[in-house]
């Protein structure tokens, strides 16, 4: 069985920098990790990808031999990976013996709430190759400091848990930078927990762009209340103890941790040992 993660978020929430600085925390705690490229747009990895996208299909020649925007161009990609699927099967075939799987996505957020192109891919995957995957959906924690985006983000974090049906993980990046943005009108924990949102009602009553759509946003907010699934854990990729305990929860919500339980209580140890050291913020660093 083959364990890994789905990274997907918006534009600029830090997928492909999360990519490289998990890789590399995953490596040094012994995981052999694979990182798979599946974004035709990002043509500047800061990471060595074992598969790329681009080897199959480019966003530019699509672009330009169909007449197609950015946004129309990823979703032929993704509907052209879908129909070759063989292909990413083939070249992942000799990895799932012993490698932990990172499948870095485009960040156009259609793919995962309104299209089925990339949950069909990933489904055929975990069929034909007996993966054990879980999504890793990143928002940028900015997006805290407003109240409407924070819903936005709210919302789509929902939307996106509905529609991929994977062990699915709401991770708010860019945690160290938060403070740069403003204060936050509640603790980080109301954010993180999500448990009342009438709350938020009187900040975004005093939003004139808010206020117009009181109706609307209180409707949605009861949604969200309702189903009561999105939750947040909090991420600074450069910190070795931040990475390691989402590497935690990860490894329990596809069960890696369960695995192997002698390799898992080794592996632990070293986890620790470098949660402990300088190693892997020095090389993180470097690469943000």
């Amino acid at each position: 069985m083959v364990f890994g993660q789905v990274v997907i978020g918006p534009p600029g929430s830090g997928k492909t920098t999360y990519c490289n600085g998990m890789s590399q925390f995953l490596s040094l705690v012994g995981r052999k990790v694979a990182v798979i490229n599946l974004d035709p747009a990002n043509d500047a990895l800061p990471y060595e990808c074992a598969i790329n996208i681009e080897d199959l299909i480019k966003l530019s020649d699509v672009m330009s031999e169909h007449s197609l925007g950015p946004n129309g161009g990823l979703v032929y990609c993704m509907d052209y990976l879908e129909k070759n699927i063989d292909w990413l099967e083939e070249k992942l075939k000799p990895l799932i013996e012993d490698h932990y799987l990172l499948f870095d996505f485009p960040g156009q957020v259609e793919l995962f709430f309104l299209h089925s192109n990339a949950r069909s891919i990933i489904y055929k995957l975990i069929k034909k190759l007996n993966l054990r995957l879980t999504a890793v959906h990143l928002i940028d924690a900015h997006l805290c400091c407003d109240p409407g985006k924070y819903v936005s983000a709210l919302l789509l974090s929902l939307s996106t848990m509905l529609h991929m049906e994977l062990p699915h993980i709401n991770v708010l990046s860019k945690i160290d930078l938060i403070e740069n943005y403003g204060n936050l009108a509640f603790n980080l924990n109301f954010y993180t927990d999500v448990e009342d949102l009438s709350y938020l009602q009187r900040h975004l009553d005093q939003d004139p762009r808010s206020a117009k759509y009181r109706k609307l946003t209180k409707e949605l907010c009861d949604v969200i209340d309702d189903f009561g699934l999105v939750n947040f854990t909090t991420l600074d990729i450069q910190d070795k103890e931040s990475v390691g305990n989402l590497v935690k929860l990860i490894d329990k919500s596809n069960g890696y941790i369960f695995s192997s339980i002698d390799s898992s209580v080794v592996e632990f140890k070293v986890q620790e040992k470098y949660m402990k050291d300088d190693e892997f913020v020095q090389k993180t660093s470097k690469t943000r």
